[in-house]
């Protein structure tokens, strides 16, 4: 089968297709025929060979994806042949990797995917639905009646975030800055939409809340935004940082005097049930069509390289997928 296989680490020329054999499925795995695979950030920070996770070379990228089940274990019982799924795999179970025509991997990153749902659509769920999902309900858990703000709404976190804090019957504040993003968190559903939140403009945000503030901030560039959140934070509130990439100065008297919370959180650092309670609450709100994933942009595989790019220079609103064979 064809599949994008990096031989050295460093920059997205590295990523080139091969003809690669996959190994037998055990009892408690599945293959799956994949026909799109989403591409995330750390996808592009793994081909590096500078991230935490540094797997063995050569290998196949990609953690999430979409297909039809090809041949499933004898220990296998909730998908069979024939089922269309999506795949939410992590880094610590077994996996082959979704940027190829093919793909081997552990039963329980793999779900069914509503027909409703389309393969590009079901590739941008895995990493950025179960980390919208863990932020919202697992650590700020928020609740019908509160308001959440979501710093930088208009990527695939950010918009199915919107989607879910909806579902709940939370008020929704997104930011953006481009047009075409802003318009597309307004379609996820926000209620208020801003530009990026900054000192010069925090005043309009708090004037949505009646100067109250959010009582939930998910923010996906903590050295930028920290501070700025903390001024905007509901006494008692809950700050969930998603995203960072630098050190950040803050105040702390802020958080003491709003005894507010800042949380931390690694997507990869769940357990196997709390990835089983993440991949079936995203399966309940596809079902009820509550969640509807966002595609921004697709590349063929030859073109996965352009797509690595794409995601790290930030081209596209939505989701950044794959095509990893024709329909």
């Amino acid at each position: 089968m064809q599949a994008i296989q990096i031989r050295n680490f460093g920059t997205s020329e590295n990523l080139q297709v091969a003809h690669v054999v996959l190994p037998e499925i055990s009892s408690t795995q599945v293959k799956v025929n994949v026909y799109a695979a989403g591409v995330n950030p750390s996808d592009v920070y793994t081909s590096t060979g500078t991230y935490a996770i540094k797997p063995a070379l050569p290998y196949t990228p990609g953690l999430d994806g979409a297909g039809i089940v090809e041949q499933v274990g004898a220990d296998v019982s909730h998908v069979k042949v024939g089922d269309r799924v999506f795949i939410a795999s992590l880094p610590n179970g077994t996996t082959s990797g979704t940027f190829a025509e093919e793909i081997v991997c552990d039963a329980t990153f793999v779900y069914p995917l509503p027909e409703h749902i389309h393969f590009e659509q079901g590739a941008a769920l895995g990493i950025p639905a179960l980390t919208a999902y863990r932020a919202i309900v697992q650590k700020a858990k928020l609740v019908a009646g509160q308001t959440i703000f979501i710093h930088g709404a208009s990527g695939a976190v950010g918009l199915q975030a919107i989607q879910i804090a909806k579902a709940i019957g939370a008020t929704v504040i997104g930011t953006a800055s481009r047009d075409e993003g802003k318009a597309l968190v307004k379609e996820a559903g926000a209620d208020f939409v801003f530009d990026h939140l900054t000192e010069e403009n925090i005043s309009e945000v708090l004037a949505v809340t009646n100067g109250k503030g959010p009582d939930v901030v998910i923010e996906f560039l903590a050295n930028v935004n920290l501070q700025t959140d903390l001024q905007l934070i509901a006494k008692y509130g809950v700050i969930v940082i998603v995203g960072n990439r630098g050190e950040v100065t803050i105040n702390p008297r802020l958080i003491m005097q709003k005894e507010c919370d800042v949380r931390g959180m690694v997507l990869f650092n769940v357990t196997s049930e709390e990835h089983q309670a993440l991949i079936e609450g995203v399966a309940t709100l596809l079902q009820s069509k509550q969640l509807q994933p966002v595609v921004g942009y697709t590349y063929s595989l030859e073109q996965a390289g352009m797509a690595f790019d794409a995601v790290i220079e930030g081209k596209h609103n939505g989701k950044v997928v794959v095509q990893t064979r024709t329909k």
